[in-house]
């Protein structure tokens, strides 16, 4: 998030929201920066404020509110999740800043152009308490893919997992190149997996989460 935050290809809109012109909002901000560090919350089904709660818990956060002082920051560590669930969420970076998706140049949530036009959409500030109503904190060592959290398959994943969507998916007809179902995530495999997310009205993210994975066995089991 701290990287978005200093790149002003990256801005705030809420429709545009996981990443396709750049930009973000409060909550896709803070799910895609934890996906993308491996805990797959997005993949868990993370997808706005008001179920970032359940689900980050899910996945081997911790609730930690009762240690901190919302007023002032005392207490807080650095990847903290600090979440309103009705209206905003944004993460703790260290040393009295927080960083965020905050709101376009236009002061709306939508219709702005792609990027930061202002500094101020998607940015490292100081603390504040928005105020929030809940302090999340990842657990080190907490067992994911365990049932409860779903492990996202992604390009240049491998193994028994991939090769059963592989399967799935050309049973579905989305062929996955010349090897078919190699057990091997590669580029025919995501172009497939992109096609038929597409298809089935998902974010065509090329990864494969708990959401696709659903749809996919749905689909798979109407066509056997």
């Amino acid at each position: 998030m701290e990287s978005k935050a200093k790149d002003d290809r990256h801005g705030y809109d809420q429709i545009y929201r996981w990443g396709e012109k750049g930009d973000y909002d409060c909550s896709s901000a803070v799910i895609c920066a934890w996906e993308q560090a491996g805990v797959p919350v997005k993949s868990t089904g993370a997808t706005y404020t008001g179920n970032m709660l359940s689900i980050f818990k899910k996945c081997g956060f911790k609730d930690v509110t009762s240690k901190v002082n919302l007023a002032t920051g005392a207490g807080l560590l650095r990847g903290d999740v600090l979440l309103n669930t009705k209206h905003h969420t944004a993460m703790y970076c260290g040393r009295g800043k927080e960083v965020e998706a905050s709101i376009n140049e236009k002061k709306r949530a939508t219709g702005g152009a792609p990027g930061d036009q202002t500094g101020k959409e998607f940015l490292i500030r100081s603390y504040r308490n928005y105020p929030w109503n809940h302090v999340l904190r990842y657990q080190e060592g907490s067992s994911l893919g365990k049932g409860s959290c779903f492990q996202v398959l992604r390009k240049g994943s491998s193994g028994s997992s991939v090769k059963t969507m592989q399967q799935m998916l050309i049973a579905c007809g989305y062929p996955c190149g010349s090897f078919g179902a190699d057990g091997k995530f590669g580029n025919a495999t995501y172009a497939a997996l992109i096609a038929f997310q597409k298809a089935a009205g998902l974010i065509a993210d090329g990864e494969y989460g708990s959401q696709t994975k659903s749809k996919l066995t749905e689909v798979y089991h109407k066509k056997m």
